[in-house]
This record gives C-alpha cells, sequence and structure tokens, in this order.
C-alpha cells in the first residue's frame, strides 16, 4: 500500500461506496415502476375477468354440446321434486279439461265397474277422487323408466329450440315469455291420458290436446340475461383465454416474479371463490323471487342441475390457484420453505442411500439426470401443463391428481440424480 494511502480514508471511501449502492438498490427506477404499475395492472384485470370467464366457458359449453347440455339435464328426470311439480302442473291441466258431471255417463257400462271401484278407494267428493286418481296415474307415468326415456329424448331434441330461446331467435319446445323459461308438457300429458282410458277412465280420450307448461327459469330481467348470453356465447373460449394471458404476462414483467406468482395465483383463486359465492347468494334470492305458482323444491333442483359443471369449474380453477401458489412459496427462500425442501431432499437421499445398500445400481441413467436435470424438470412440468390443457372438463381432484404425480415425478428424478453412497450426498441433495 502506497505510504500516501490513509487507510481510515480508504474505508470511509468504501463505506461511501457500499452506502451509495444500497441506496441505488433500494430506490427503484422510473423504467422499473412503471413495469411493476403496468404488471399490477394487468395481474388485477385478469383476476377480475377470472368469474367472467369461467361464466363464458360454462355458457358456450352448455349451448355448444348437445350431450353435455343433455347430461345436466337428464338427472332431473329422476329428481323426486321435479316429478312432483310434473303430476301437478299434469293433473292440473288434466282437470281443466274433464267435465266432472258426465263423467260416469260418458265411461263404458263395461268399464263402470272398474272405474268406481277405482274411485271409490279414494273416498270423499267425486272431484277430489277425480283428482287424486289422475295425480297418482300421473305419478306413474313421471316416475317410470319411459318417463326418464322420453325426458332425455325431448331434452335432446329441444337443444335446438333452448339456444333459440335464450338468443331470441325463432320459437320451438322452450319458449321464452313473460320473463319465463318453460318447457311444454303435451307428450306428458298424452301418455297420462292413455294411462286414464287404459284405467277404466275412457272419458279422458275426449281430452282435447293440451299444451301447459313447465318453469325452467324465471327471472323479471330476463330481456338482460339474454343480451349477456350472447355476450358471453360470442366470447366463448377467449375470455378465459385472455384472462390467464393477461396474468401471466403481468408476472413476466414483475421484477419479483415468484412473489407476483404467488398474489396472481391467489387473486385468480379468489376470483373463482367469489364467483362460487355468488352463486350461493343468487339461488337463495332467485327461488324467493319465484311466484307461488312455481315449486320452489323444483326450481331448485333444476338451479342446482344446470350450475352443476359450473361451480365444478369453480372448484377446480381455486384448486388450481392454491397449488400454483403452494408451489411458489416452496420455491422460495422463507424458512418453512427451506426446511421443507431439506426435508424433501433429505428423504430422497436416504432412499437412494438404501437402494444402495441394497446393490441396486441406475448405470448410466443417473450421470444423465445429473446433467440435464433442469430440462427434465421443465419437461415434465410442460406435460403437466399439457395433460391439464387436454383434460376433458378438469376438475378439482384432476388438479390435485396431476400434481401429486408431477411430485412423485419429480422424487423419481431426485432419486436417479442423487449421489451414489460414498460421495458428498449433501453437496447434491441441495436443489
Amino acid at each position: 500500500m502506497p505510504e500516501d494511502e490513509n487507510p481510515d480514508e480508504l474505508a470511509a471511501l468504501r463505506a461511501r461506496v457500499a452506502a451509495l449502492e444500497a441506496e441505488a438498490a433500494v430506490r427503484p427506477a422510473p423504467r422499473h415502476r412503471a413495469r411493476s404499475f403496468l404488471a399490477a395492472v394487468l395481474i388485477v384485470i385478469g383476476c377480475l375477468l377470472v368469474p367472467l370467464g369461467i361464466v363464458a366457458a360454462w355458457t358456450s359449453d352448455i349451448v355448444g354440446d348437445t350431450d353435455r347440455y343433455v347430461a345436466t339435464v337428464a338427472p332431473l328426470a329422476s329428481d323426486e321434486d321435479v316429478q312432483a311439480a310434473v303430476a301437478n302442473r299434469v293433473t292440473g291441466a288434466v282437470m281443466e279439461h274433464l267435465d266432472l258431471e258426465s263423467l260416469l255417463e260418458g265411461v263404458a257400462p263395461e268399464q263402470r265397474p272398474l272405474l268406481a271401484k277405482a274411485l271409490g278407494k279414494l273416498g270423499g267428493s267425486l272431484e277430489s277422487a277425480v283428482s287424486s286418481f289422475v295425480h297418482d296415474k300421473t305419478e306413474e307415468v313421471v316416475a317410470s323408466d319411459g318417463f326418464e326415456t322420453i325426458w332425455t329424448e325431448a331434452n335432446r331434441a329441444i337443444h335446438t329450440s333452448l339456444v333459440r330461446a335464450l338468443t331470441g331467435s325463432g320459437e320451438g319446445a322452450v319458449q321464452i315469455d313473460n320473463d319465463t323459461v318453460t318447457v311444454d308438457l303435451a307428450p306428458v300429458i298424452e301418455r297420462v291420458k292413455q294411462r286414464l282410458v287404459d284405467s277404466g277412465l275412457t272419458v279422458a280420450a275426449k281430452i282435447p290436446e293440451i299444451h301447459t307448461d313447465f318453469t325452467v327459469v324465471r327471472s323479471d330481467d330476463i330481456g338482460k340475461v339474454k343480451t349477456g348470453f350472447r355476450l358471453l356465447q360470442v366470447m366463448g373460449l377467449w375470455l378465459p383465454v385472455i384472462a390467464v394471458l393477461l396474468v401471466a404476462a403481468g408476472v413476466l414483467l414483475s421484477a419479483h416474479r415468484r412473489r407476483v406468482l404467488i398474489a396472481s395465483a391467489l387473486g385468480v383463486a379468489a376470483g373463482a371463490l367469489f364467483l362460487g359465492i355468488c352463486l350461493t347468494v343468487f339461488r337463495t334470492v332467485y327461488l324467493n323471487a319465484l311466484p307461488d305458482t312455481v315449486s320452489q323444491a323444483a326450481a331448485a333442483s333444476v338451479y342446482d342441475a344446470l350450475i352443476h359443471f359450473l361451480r365444478t369449474t369453480v372448484r377446480m380453477v381455486v384448486v388450481l390457484g392454491l397449488v400454483l401458489a403452494l408451489a411458489a412459496w416452496l420455491a422460495g427462500p422463507s424458512r418453512p420453505a427451506v426446511v421443507t425442501r431439506r426435508m424433501w431432499n433429505s428423504g430422497i437421499a436416504a432412499t437412494r442411500g438404501a437402494a444402495d445398500s441394497a446393490g441396486l445400481r441406475t448405470g448410466p441413467v443417473g450421470p444423465f439426470v445429473r446433467r440435464h436435470r433442469t430440462w427434465i424438470t421443465w419437461i415434465l412440468v410442460a406435460l403437466a401443463v399439457l395433460a391439464y390443457v387436454l383434460w376433458d372438463h378438469p376438475t378439482g381432484w384432476v388438479v390435485v391428481g396431476l400434481a401429486l404425480a408431477l411430485l412423485f415425478a419429480f422424487a423419481v428424478m431426485g432419486f436417479l440424480a442423487a449421489e451414489p453412497s460414498g460421495t458428498d450426498d449433501e453437496a447434491h441433495a441441495q436443489a
């Protein structure tokens, strides 16, 4: 060191340089602040679009896939509340067209004992006896396997009519009238009439063709619903894709990607959870707004059936967001995350040590995996993402299963990449 160089001045200079470097590191550059702001805006917009994206995908799915629609409404044929509502509606329509005064006179003489015997068991006045008789025969129809077949085939046939009803174009078996989506029950009434005739009530054959409706959806704002439906139908699957791209772009633009990824994943999960809460709240509001003429139990069954797959998607997105957030957190420098990774690596190292003691050798596979471990990791992640994308209507359990399968693949890779016993295992166990 030169004699004229003061050690105290040199130390002070180094301290000043360190302070300036620390200040520069803390103080974000204007460009960095702009990128962070833009990233935050993109992520917020993406998270806000998540609920709309889920609804748009569900709308496009229900409308665009007849099999999917039939699978959604088919269970309603065996729903007790729906069967009861249909039976009551059909019974009321039939009773309106039965002439009770000339009932017995219109019955063939040979059929009168059979009818009198059937009505006598029911007791009460003639009107109540006939009504109970008709209701019993109607329940037999709606509870039969034949009704389930009719229901499924009818819904498959009227799928196009339902689309026309919701888009406001054309007419069909499903119509929107006075803010109500209804299904014509005329085919069911025809079968009930035949069942009544076969049971001795031959006057039922004189009942003209009756068209009565079963309410599927009712809303005072059905016009707005139709407008929103058309908009969501146009967006289809593009809206969720746009939401994902916005969130991904925000994460890539951010300076602290891992922390931003955790926040973004939790934001996506929160957006989906918000939609799930809204569906539950709207269910109560919707049922309370129904008129007394509509069966609330049947309406609840229809509502739950129609949004079944929507709820499934909500749960799937919530689970996906939590899994991504957990994965990003485990990759971070926090003490719990580091301890978890050490335990994971220690378990793999112990398993490899036991395998080596038993004489198991990996041959050239071990060195190959060690050399290309990074590439193999990304390939496994890409395969998991591809499986998720190609999976037909994934659920929350599918997400959990793929995550566990990916963890198992990482464990196998770690086992193969571990150094054989007798080498510095710990140096290779930290990843």
